[in-house]
């Protein structure tokens, strides 16, 4: 059994010995907190911790993070508190115990909250402390290496959260020793059958290639011996997830799989690198297609390899890496590489880099938290941005945008910044205009053209593919809906308060923030935007005031106010009615619908019902002298059956200056037919020219304005 002697002899290669005797006394303040606790597996409870430790000794971790991996179940578990933490370990290791630690305090009404929640609390820890998100890492392999105590359905959740979380993390971070054992480990949880058949598999065709793969090892490392190239070839093979992800997305049967095993070639410069590249291009031919340099070009995690793919003895195909062995540091502990934190050695330019890209992605990650709505909001966007970056494309300037596979225009404009992303109204790929919707391939130079009071357009949710750029679009469009509902109410209160004789700007100081504190609201803005998404009836709101103002039930003016005007470009929080398709010249009412604003109706729209006789819900609307905008409006035509029938009508309303958005045809019986459009035109006036144009048409018999 593994023990705290053992774990402090390890620490001795390479901590100071008073720093191992805090890592041991945090192990034995932990021994005494969980003093009784047992975990699933009947252990006493402080092996989870000293096994966590361990695990960051294996990465040369500091002693700081050591003594929080001690101490990280205290808050949650017993009845320590982090200030009393704070008291006896300092205030460094207190905050990295908090942040690894869960909320406790709160119920939440289901555990997708629940975990959500507190992986939104350590993304806030992680930005004050990148340590955290280490010491949480072991402490989820340690756990998925002890999950076989556990019911199946919660070994299957955990494992699910590891994957689609926890595994994404270690991946994004660089840190690839975790990242591979945690998504087996979730595998074996998730798919046990699929794993062992897998494993063994891989075990029988290791006996079956082994003379050839030795053959192979012996011929690079003799040329590389003999072009006098100081390297080590080891031979590697693909994970067990791996490899069941090649035979499911590309649909083969084991045997199919040629690259599970291949090799590792680790030099000691990046100029050796591109030698032993061509020497193994000598060597075995190349399969053409499948070079990739990611030492010019690193990864989104700071990995760099060069990976080629060769024929070898009897075609089959070999999978060589090749990097120098701070690169291979760098690929196993990523930003736990053993000098990130050892002094003296933190202005390591691999160490540096990795900060600086690990920074980066937990300011993406903050951005993105401030824009979300709720938890499960930022978790998906979370899970989202961890898929691997594969694609590489270039600014005007000739600067290198990593981007996932799939990700679009817009996905490299919010890349660039958030008001380029929002402000985008074209984009230019290679020097050609390209919809904004194109998906971008590796290599392309991309200039985004933008123009001033752009906005982001809600359709754009159903093609971008980053996480930034979704979240952004989101904020932008709440933000925007929260401006123009602010202005709509500001409107229906204004002319709610006509009626008595006064306005908004009028009313005496104080009495609107005594109506905020009485409705419990923040300010006049959350007043406005409540009665422009219809939460509140203006007039309701409109009469308390008056009641606040002489203290006693207000009588309304006869005088009569005019309709509130409507230009049509109001934005988001008026909307058109489809059932009734109202233009300008229509006679039109509003009706409030709570959380969407005006629905705009013509005045004979039979859907609304007992509506009419509310006026605090209804009210009338007149249209705006000017409308520089199309509306849609259905017409439904009876015509004779005849070739060519569909060019004919489009020809008579393309001639009028409008356009067809929907045209559907059934047929009545052979000679007639019912032809159902949806025509985009200005106005009434614009309507009844079109409508008269088609009348002129001898094969249609009858047309009418659909809409109730």
């Amino acid at each position: 059994m593994f023990t705290i002697d053992d774990l402090a002899d390890r620490l001795g290669g390479y901590l100071p010995q008073g720093e191992i005797q805090q890592v041991k006394r945090a192990f034995y303040y932990a021994e005494q907190a969980h003093d009784g606790q047992r975990r699933r597996s009947g252990e006493a409870y402080v092996t989870h911790p000293l096994a966590v430790a361990n695990i960051l000794a294996n990465m040369h971790m500091d002693h700081q993070s050591l003594m929080a991996a001690m101490l990280h179940d205290v808050i949650e578990d017993t009845g320590v508190d982090k200030e009393a933490l704070a008291r006896q370990f300092g205030a460094p290791v207190a905050e990295l115990v908090d942040g690894v630690s869960k909320l406790t305090q709160i119920a939440f009404e289901d555990k997708a909250v629940a975990q959500a929640e507190n992986f939104q609390k350590m993304v806030l820890a992680m930005s004050r402390d990148i340590r955290v998100i280490i010491v949480k890492l072991a402490d989820r392999l340690h756990n998925m290496r002890t999950l076989g105590a556990l019911r199946p359905e919660k070994k299957r959740r955990i494992a699910r959260e590891t994957l689609e979380i926890y595994a994404r993390i270690a991946n994004r971070l660089g840190i690839n020793t975790i990242r591979v054992e945690l998504e087996d480990l979730s595998f074996h949880a998730l798919h046990p059958m699929r794993a062992e058949r897998i494993k063994r598999a891989v075990s029988s065709a290791r006996g079956h290639r082994r003379s050839t793969i030795r053959q192979i090892q012996n011929n690079l490392q003799r040329s590389l011996d003999a072009e006098g190239l100081p390297s080590t070839v080891v031979g590697r093979q693909k994970h067990l997830l791996s490899i069941y992800r090649k035979m499911r997305d590309q649909r083969k049967s084991f045997n199919e799989i040629m690259d599970v095993f291949g090799f590792r070639i680790l030099t000691e410069d990046v100029d050796s690198c591109y030698r032993i590249l061509g020497m193994v291009h000598n060597l075995y031919k190349p399969v053409p297609g499948r070079f990739k340099d990611y030492i010019a070009i690193p990864k989104a995690n700071g990995y760099q390899s060069l990976h080629t793919t060769l024929f070898g003895p009897g075609g089959m195909p070999i999978e060589v890496q090749i990097r120098t062995r701070e690169m291979e540091a760098m690929a196993n502990n990523g930003i736990a590489a053993h000098w990130l934190y050892k002094a003296g050695q933190t202005d390591h330019p691999i160490a540096e880099g990795s900060r600086a890209r690990a920074r980066s992605w937990i300011k993406g990650l903050l951005e993105m938290q401030r824009h979300a709505g709720d938890s499960l909001e930022f978790i998906e966007h979370v899970k989202n941005d961890l898929f691997p970056d594969d694609i590489y494309v270039f600014t005007p300037k000739g600067d290198i945008m990593e981007l996932p596979q799939g990700a679009t225009v817009i996905d490299f404009a919010y890349s660039v910044h958030t008001d380029i992303g929002n402000s985008t109204i074209a984009c230019r790929i290679d020097r050609h205009l390209t919809p904004l919707s194109t998906r971008l391939e590796s290599g392309q130079t991309l200039e985004i053209i933008t123009a001033p009071g752009a906005r982001p357009n809600l359709s754009w949710l159903n093609f971008v593919a980053t996480a930034k750029a979704r979240s952004a679009i989101r904020h932008a469009l709440k933000h925007q809906q929260h401006t123009e509902a602010v202005q709509l109410g500001r409107r229906l209160l204004n002319k709610a308060l006509g009626e008595f004789e006064t306005s908004l700007e009028e009313l005496p100081d104080g009495l609107l923030p005594g109506l905020l504190v009485e409705l419990g609201l923040k300010n006049e803005d959350a007043l406005l935007e409540s009665i422009g998404l219809g939460s509140r009836v203006a007039h309701v709101i409109a009469r308390r005031l008056m009641d606040l103002q002489h203290g006693e039930a207000t009588v309304r003016s006869d005088r009569q106010h005019g309709p509130i005007v409507i230009s049509g470009a109001e934005g988001m929080v008026i909307k058109f009615a489809r059932c009734c398709h109202p233009l300008p010249g229509d006679p039109v009412v509003g009706h409030l619908s709570v959380g969407k604003g005006i629905v705009i109706h013509r005045a004979e729209c039979r859907n609304l019902g007992e509506l009419k006789d509310d006026p605090e819900k209804l009210f009338p609307l007149e249209w705006a002298e000017s409308i520089d905008e199309d509306f849609p409006v259905a017409l439904r035509l009876e015509v004779e059956s005849r070739r060519g029938l569909v060019a004919e009508l489009a020809g008579v309303v393309t001639d009028a200056d409008a356009n067809i958005e929907r045209i559907g045809i059934e047929e009545r019986d052979a000679h007639l037919a019912t032809v159902n459009l949806t025509l985009a035109v200005r106005d009434r006036v614009h309507l009844a020219r079109i409508i008269k144009r088609l009348r002129n048409l001898s094969h249609v018999e009858r047309i009418n304005r659909l809409g109730n």
